[in-house]
């Protein structure tokens, strides 16, 4: 049995009760032993048992990695004259996917893998262990499948998102790309996703048609996640709480009935869906920011993510989220770093990642700094010192 002890922490995030910093429950002059990529023990540093291998972590703060729970990385091409335009002016609305489309349709296996490898690399890099995938530019039988045996590769966390926007062949029979997508698209891309998603917008797939998209994903066994309320008030959320949703997704636009529904505990016991946040979407498209403070104050569950794709958040850093979570929708960095990390693990529903207690994944960094404070206090200054995943120095 292979062992690592991270000792002369200054600031421990567990995300586990006790300790200080309420939900972050902070310990302090501690040790943490891994074993076998899982956390085996933490205590005083005092009382450390031998191990095989010390990583000193210098006075530094520890905390769980980053839970990315929405990222688009299976594509080919370049936006970035469409950003300069936003930027100029231009309203974002979505319709540039389809300028993605066309590109991943046409690259090759390889060329897509790379970019999938060095994304998840570079989030890596920033503290992210576990990073959710997404399909949704293929949008045919074959590039949806592939799309995903590729993000599999990569993660354990992928999502069908066949139904992300109408493409142009089929602009004037909607109805017939439904049923593709609930017909051979799903049954090709079933066996590499966990998930099926729905972006539910105007312009892309209304209440009907993402309701059966929904409900014939379940059917399969996949869970599901939501796209919703991105672009104006609409029937997302909802929907989304009606299924049972792991994560309803942006929740940029929320009515008063909107945010009961994300706060009303499930009748029958089961998880409340998760309202994730993707604050560098809204930086992107210089559209307004969701009001997280109105959620947090609701009792609603609140995750953040990247939305790392090439249109409208080409970032994949999860510090530069909680950042921008911070300075723009009114969280505590305390809140922020808790959505970046445990409200993630909440959105895929995963209760090994996302907090450093006894039994949970070996998955940590350590910061360049001594507290969780530092990731919204010093924005853009590149703070993850060292990454383990898994016990695993990456």
């Amino acid at each position: 049995m292979s062992s690592l002890l991270v000792d002369d922490i200054g600031e421990l995030v567990t995300n586990e009760p006790g300790g200080e910093g309420g939900p972050l429950g902070i310990r302090r002059g501690v040790a943490l032993l891994v074993e076998d990529g899982r956390v085996a023990w933490i205590g005083p540093s005092r009382d450390a048992p031998a191990a095989d291998r010390r990583l000193d972590a210098r006075g530094a703060a520890v905390l769980p990695g980053f839970v990315d729970s929405h990222a688009h990385l299976v594509f080919a091409g370049d936006r970035a004259a469409e950003f300069a335009a936003r930027m100029a002016g231009q309203p974002y609305t979505g319709g540039g996917i389809r300028t993605t489309v066309g590109a991943t349709r046409a690259a090759t296996d390889d060329e897509l893998r790379a970019t999938v490898r060095r994304l998840r690399g570079e989030a890596m890099r920033q503290g992210t262990t576990t990073m959710e995938i997404k399909s949704g530019y293929g949008l045919t039988v074959a590039d949806e499948a592939r799309s995903l045996a590729i993000a599999a590769e990569i993660s354990e966390e992928t999502t069908f998102l066949g139904a992300h926007v109408v493409p142009a062949e089929y602009a004037d029979r909607p109805d017939d790309y439904v049923g593709l997508v609930c017909g051979p698209m799903l049954a090709a891309a079933a066996p590499y996703a966990r998930w099926i998603d729905v972006f539910c917008e105007r312009g892309a797939f209304d209440v009907d048609h993402a309701r059966a998209i929904l409900a014939c994903g379940q059917a399969v066994g996949l869970g599901v996640r939501v796209h919703a309320n991105q672009l104006g008030p609409g029937p997302g959320v909802q929907l989304g709480v009606e299924l049972g949703a792991a994560s309803v997704d942006h929740c940029t636009h929320l009515t008063d009935a909107d945010v009961d529904a994300l706060a009303s505990p499930r009748v029958d016991g089961g998880h409340t869906t998760v309202a994730t946040l993707l604050p560098g979407a809204e930086f992107s498209t210089r559209s307004p920011y969701p009001d997280a403070r109105r959620l947090l104050d609701a009792g609603v569950t609140v995750a953040l993510a990247t939305d790392c794709n090439p249109g409208s958040s080409y970032t994949s850093s999860m510090p530069f989220c909680v950042a921008l979570a911070v300075r723009e929708m009114r969280m505590t960095p305390a809140e922020a770093v808790w959505a970046a990390t445990a409200g993630g693990a909440r959105a895929l529903r995963r209760d090994d990642i996302g907090r450093l207690g006894v039994g949970a994944r070996a998955d940590l960094i350590v910061l360049d700094a001594p507290s969780h404070l530092h990731l919204a206090y010093r924005p853009g200054v590149p703070l993850i010192r060292q990454v383990l995943r898994n016990g695993v120095l990456q």
